[in-house]
């Protein structure tokens, strides 16, 4: 039996340090995993721009809420749904993503949490644990389910390789140069379309 864990940002809603970028106006801010595959440090610049600028928590959940799910990604979720359990597995955290989980009906979201003072200042980010993607599934197997993985990022590799399958969705060309064995989809229909073959060549 399968479960699908699959990446948020990239994957079913657009990015929201992106879109936080085109709020604010500071460029820097748009650079993901995609561009820098140390998450660690791309989250320490983060946080040193936003405290330049103070932007706080409140700011960034405006944006947020403003955020919808990339077209297609509803039915897709929902196609899942009667076929396999699908579980959120991602690098951003609580504090952000429940609007955009209520918008896909609450799936199970395995991410991390911030601390934030009292006048909504960011201070630091906490990671549950580290390559905790990675992990994510590892648990899930030891259940004695198979996983088939969805990302788009550097920070999903290990994730995708780890589960029995991993599929890489709309990631950027140096991504997929530097991981040519790891198959790559660019829409929702092709997404579809691989995981049903899966799913069939396991009921074989």
């Amino acid at each position: 039996m399968y479960i699908v864990c699959s990446d948020l940002e990239g994957v079913l809603v657009p990015e929201v340090w992106i879109n936080v970028a085109r709020w604010t106006g500071i460029d820097e801010l748009k650079l993901t995993t995609r561009d820098i595959s140390d998450y660690n440090a791309l989250m320490r610049r983060r946080l040193e721009i936003l405290k330049q600028h103070g932007i706080t928590i409140n700011d960034i959940q405006k944006v947020i809420s403003l955020l919808e799910l990339m077209p297609g990604a509803l039915d897709f979720i929902n196609w899942l749904h009667g076929k396999v359990q699908m579980v959120v597995v991602s690098d951003t955290f609580r504090e952000f993503a429940d609007p955009l989980l209520a918008k896909m009906g609450w799936p199970v979201l395995f991410c991390h949490h911030l601390t934030i003072d009292k006048d909504g200042n960011i201070t630091d980010f906490n990671l549950r644990q580290n390559d905790a993607k990675k992990k994510v599934v590892e648990a899930i197997q030891d259940l004695n389910f198979k996983v088939i993985a969805i990302g788009d990022s550097y920070n999903d590799i290990s994730m995708l390789r780890q589960a029995e399958y991993g599929i890489l969705y709309k990631p950027p060309q140096n991504v997929i140069d530097d991981n040519p064995d790891i198959k790559a989809v660019t829409s929702y229909s092709q997404l579809r379309h691989l995981v049903s073959q899966i799913l069939e060549k396991d009921n074989l």
